[in-house]
């Protein structure tokens, strides 16, 4: 039976794991004869590391939000040789990934992290990993702890990366497809408009781990509101049961939901939502076509992804002077905003090549099958890798 290992990183939660889901289902869809696995390395190598990790992780996004991100932008996110060599490069957690690749011997590789996929990127360049590796990213840039050269497949958030990577990386076209960021096949794609009714449905996310608290924003709308609130409060149990005492008909608190279905209905439901910009969150809603309003951004990825966004029209920064309420109705009461705003979905969605779950599905059988190109002389090696004759 064939193979495929798919690499998130830490166990929470969180873009990784959830494109990871989304390609493990969709290939679940096509064919029952392959074998899927996913393995956080560093739980792999020491599941009390991965929770101090985490832990760590969380506390420094929180209370020290400058710092994360100075620290994200110097270390991770810069192609400069002094960035290169503050990577991440222990031999320890090289040997464990060689390790698993001989524990598991996958058919295919999969890696929604960038560490996962350096890491596979140094052990190609020493001859130690056979298997062919895709790279699925899960934020609109690629920043410079992935492999890029030694991986052979690359599913792209955007179509600028694709010209990146062939121009500046020489990557083979066939060997990159612009994907989005891969949403899963039950999150269903809107065609059409929404006709909306008397009161406007907002979903805010943004309240899970106690990230992204909204409890400010909500305030201003706890006696009365010209929309109906569906709050998504994630694993913020204290945001949950506050607005649950409010008893408030028009403010409606979720709490996380697992199903897919459910999150998909409740999509359809709403006219617009308000998150944070986060990779998966957004292509879910670029998906089913909903106007993107943002307040709040993390440090580091999301202030990125905010970036590239904004620039493109596909979301509204909302002003921190101006409330909620009067930003909303200035924004979706407005022909000529909105009409702009679908104008620049309508280009997003064009450059995307496929976003469809069967068409990605087909492209990495076609890899384990062993029907897409490889690149198998040395000489065709060496033009993807950069490596030279002994």
């Amino acid at each position: 039976m064939k193979k495929i290992l798919f690499l998130p990183f830490l166990q929470m939660r969180s873009g990784h794991h959830q494109v990871a889901e989304a390609l493990m289902d969709c290939i679940k869809e096509t064919r029952a004869d392959i074998e899927m696995k996913k393995v956080d390395l560093l739980s792999y190598s020491n599941p009390h590391i991965e929770k101090l990790v985490t832990k760590s992780y969380l506390n420094w996004i929180r209370y020290a939000p400058a710092t994360y991100n100075l620290a994200y932008k110097t270390l991770f996110n810069k192609e400069t040789e002094k960035s290169r060599s503050l990577k991440v490069r222990h031999y320890f957690f090289l040997k464990k990934m060689e390790q698993l690749l001989l524990e598991e011997e996958p058919d295919l590789i999969v890696c929604t992290h960038g560490f996962p996929s350096y890491l596979l990127s140094e052990l190609k360049r020493q001859g130690k990993c056979e298997a062919p590796v895709m790279n699925a990213y899960t934020d609109f840039f690629v920043n410079s702890v992935w492999g890029r050269e030694e991986i052979e497949y690359h599913l792209l958030p955007t179509p600028e990366l694709k010209r990146e990577y062939g121009e500046r990386y020489r990557i083979a076209e066939q060997r990159l497809m612009v994907t989005g960021i891969p949403v899963h096949h039950q999150i269903t794609a809107t065609t059409g408009s929404k006709s909306s009714g008397a009161r406007p449905k907002v979903l805010m996310a943004g309240g899970n781990s106690g990230l992204g608290c909204m409890m400010k924003q909500l305030e201003a709308f706890k006696t009365s509101s010209p929309f109906d609130l569906y709050v998504l409060c994630g694993n913020n149990h204290a945001l949950y049961e506050e607005l649950q005492s409010w008893n408030a008909d028009h403010i409606k608190p979720l709490p996380y939901l697992s199903s897919r279905e459910e999150m998909n209905e409740l999509y359809d439901e709403v006219d617009a939502i308000v998150t944070k910009p986060g990779g998966v969150t957004i292509s879910e809603a670029l998906h089913k076509k909903l106007p993107i309003f943002v307040q709040s951004v993390l440090p580091g990825q999301e202030e990125i992804n905010m970036r590239y966004l904004t620039e493109r029209g596909l979301v509204f920064k909302l002003n921190q002077d101006y409330s909620l309420e009067q930003e909303l109705l200035g924004i979706l009461m407005n022909r000529d905003t909105m009409d702009q705003w679908k104008t620049s979905i309508r280009l997003y969605q064009n450059g995307i090549e496929t976003e469809a779950p069967k068409k990605i599905a087909e492209f990495m059988n076609s890899i384990i099958e062993g029907t897409a190109h490889m690149p198998s002389s040395f000489e065709e090696r060496a033009g993807v890798y950069g490596l030279a004759r002994a």
